[in-house]
């Protein structure tokens, strides 16, 4: 399955570059799948990627550079950082979005939909059944 999936974000981060955009490689998706529109804090971050607050923070520190991402102050703590898309980001999040269903499609035309759904399908129950267990 490890394999599997570096080559369909290989597939995506392939059809970014073509579309102009090659800021980002598949660690730093890492970051942007976990980044909600209205922005995030790190340690919110760091546990949806897995990942240690620290190392969450070097990837946000990397894609910040690229300028598709910020670091707010969040409204309800002000103590507490916010990571949050730019309008660049935004931009780049589109182009993602654009790339991911022409990932899926390409799957699609590969395996047929019928195959393509049984495992988004199962895939599924199996996260299902991870979230059941943790909160047992």
């Amino acid at each position: 399955m490890n394999e599997a999936v570096r080559i369909f974000e290989g597939r995506i981060i392939e059809s970014l570059r073509k579309a102009g955009h090659d800021e980002l490689t598949a660690a730093h998706i890492n970051l942007t799948r976990n980044l909600d529109e209205g922005g995030t804090r790190l340690t919110e971050l760091a546990k949806r990627a897995s990942l240690t607050k620290q190392s969450m923070s070097e990837l946000v520190d990397q894609v910040e550079q690229t300028g598709l991402v910020e670091k707010r102050r969040d409204p309800t703590d002000g103590r507490a950082k916010l990571v949050c898309f730019t309008e660049k980001g935004f931009e780049w999040l589109e182009a993602f979005h654009e790339s991911l269903e022409l990932a899926e499609r390409e799957m699609r035309d590969q395996l047929g939909s019928a195959m393509v759904d049984l495992l988004v399908e199962a895939l599924g129950k199996y996260v299902e059944g991870q979230d059941l267990e943790e909160k047992v």
